[in-house]
């Protein structure tokens, strides 16, 4: 519950590590989804707390305070944990936004519970508060050696990922409401719409979706048999 207001909130906590160095690190997209969201749905100014910064306000009708923890990627746990005592929340009210190596780039999946597969945020969160919370897990993708994951993640998203970063952070946004409400099929949808378009021409396995343009979906045809025997021969 929310101090002053009453009202039930929910912990939404992307991970990352503070600063400008590393701002637009791979590493650092949990930041970027909760940017996005607080940018395009009207949330309070950031302000210090918790050992981060903390951003407020609904979507829908869901009181939601979004967390960046400010005590670098392997301490997150302090700082989540200070928020969910402050609001006295149930591990079921929390949503972490996290990098995840093993999906491929711009892919995002959702993810309740399980162990935190080695990355160090999420370790620091399960030593905390232990591993019962949601997790948004968004594909980075992986440098394909063990060794080169830590140089991999604290290097800056290149070039050639703006158009699906920022279709994947727009998805992310536009389906923030329907997370909010527990129906993460409609969040998933929302993101595919974004990071998975409708084909421009219809095909077999692409069912029309409202999304398509009209061009996409074929006029039924209201001829008699003998009209399209005639018109197939027609010069």
């Amino acid at each position: 519950m929310h101090p002053e207001t009453g009202l039930a909130v929910k912990l939404w906590v992307g991970l990352g590590n503070p600063g400008a160095k590393y701002a637009d690190n791979r590493h650092n997209i949990g930041f970027m989804a909760l940017d996005r969201i607080a940018a395009d749905h009207g949330f309070s100014p950031w302000r210090k707390a918790f050992q981060g910064l903390v951003s407020e306000g609904r979507l829908g009708t869901e009181k939601v305070a979004l967390l960046k923890p400010e005590t670098f990627m392997n301490l997150s746990g302090q700082s989540v944990q200070a928020a969910v005592a402050f609001w006295k929340l149930p591990l079921a009210d929390l949503t972490l936004f996290h990098d995840e190596l093993d999906l491929a780039p711009g892919k995002m999946r959702l993810k309740q519970g399980g162990g935190h597969a080695g990355h160090n945020g999420l370790r620091s969160i399960h030593g905390h508060l232990g591993e019962a919370y949601a997790r948004v897990r968004l594909g980075i993708g992986h440098p394909g050696v063990k060794d080169a994951v830590a140089a991999y993640v604290l290097h800056d998203f290149a070039k050639a990922d703006q158009d699906w970063l920022d279709d994947l952070l727009r998805g992310i946004s536009e389906g923030a409401p329907a997370l909010a409400t527990g129906d993460g099929q409609k969040f998933m949808n929302a993101v595919a719409l974004r990071t998975a378009p409708p084909r421009s021409s219809t095909t077999k396995d692409q069912p029309d979706t409202p999304s398509a343009p009209p061009s996409t979906t074929a006029e039924p045809d209201s001829r008699s048999p003998m009209q399209k025997l005639l018109d197939k021969f027609r010069p």
